[in-house]
């Protein structure tokens, strides 16, 4: 049950994040708006928006407003690759001592607990650090719907077929902010050295989610899904290329390999020479 945890934490926060924000989101937002949310957070989202509105599209000022978000977030989601790289190579230790606690009473699995929890400490990794990228992006997201639904120079604007404050009638962009989606999850998953339940489970519940929110949320919010996540598919490409950390790993694992034949081999004419 623990391995699902992490996954059953994203969802819970994904759902209590857009039923909050729906509950809240009443009345439009103009300068003249009071509370910290509304004044202070979704007007000036909405000001950065219609600021990079160049020639006065607010689709375009969408586009480049996520561009900004996600190379703000690129150190973050850089220290989640490290520390995921790090939980990844714990996995044999991790495994040791669940074999070592295997016993299923609380004191054996108190122990087990303790144990790991150690060794995630002693080595710097922590586990649910995947997640820190999504907590940060929740409320980005929460603000761009707001600014995008309650703002009407936002919500009554325009980009190429789509209404922004209206749902896609074409349900391209729903579509393509959900493979986008699915890619992204899976060369997270590939780059792996080994894929947990929860990832594998990740990888297609987190594209069916978006793809019915996008469905049935404005197109804008649709339109920062896809960039957002075409964005994060060209990053892991560059930086975290599952690819060619499968080669580097096939590699290590063949030298490896020719080292024990070698030690095998020379053993063998040591014996002979006796």
């Amino acid at each position: 049950m623990k391995k699902y945890k992490k996954i059953i934490l994203l969802m819970s926060m994904l759902v209590l994040v857009f039923v909050l924000t729906g509950c809240g989101a009443t009345g439009s937002v103009t300068a003249d708006s009071t509370g910290l949310w509304d004044r202070y957070i979704v007007y000036y989202f909405g000001q950065a928006i219609k600021s990079l509105s160049f020639f006065g599209n607010k689709g375009i000022g969408i586009i480049m407003f996520t561009l900004i978000i996600r190379v703000l977030l690129m150190p973050l989601m850089h220290f989640q690759t490290k520390s995921m790289r790090k939980t990844q190579e714990l996995q044999p230790k991790i495994k040791a001592l669940q074999e070592k606690y295997s016993s299923k009473d609380p004191e054996t699995a108190r122990l087990l607990q303790e144990e790991t929890q150690r060794l995630y400490a002693e080595n710097g990794a922590n586990p649910l650090t995947g997640c820190l990228p999504l907590l940060v992006q929740l409320p980005i997201m929460m603000a761009l719907w707001q600014s995008i639904s309650r703002i009407p120079a936002l919500t009554n604007g325009h980009f190429l077929w789509l209404a922004l404050g209206d749902p896609d009638p074409t349900y391209i962009l729903p579509i393509l902010a959900a493979i986008f989606t699915f890619i992204s999850t899976k060369l997270t998953s590939m780059g792996q050295t080994e894929t947990q339940g929860a990832m594998k489970i990740m990888n297609y519940t987190m594209p069916i989610m978006i793809l019915v929110m996008g469905v049935n949320l404005a197109s804008g919010l649709s339109l920062y899904w896809v960039i957002s996540n075409a964005f994060q598919v060209v990053q892991t490409l560059i930086i975290n290329n599952p690819f060619k950390l499968k080669a580097e790993r096939e590699a290590e694992e063949k030298r490896k390999q020719d080292l024990e034949k070698a030690l095998r081999k020379a053993n063998l004419s040591k014996k002979k020479r006796k």
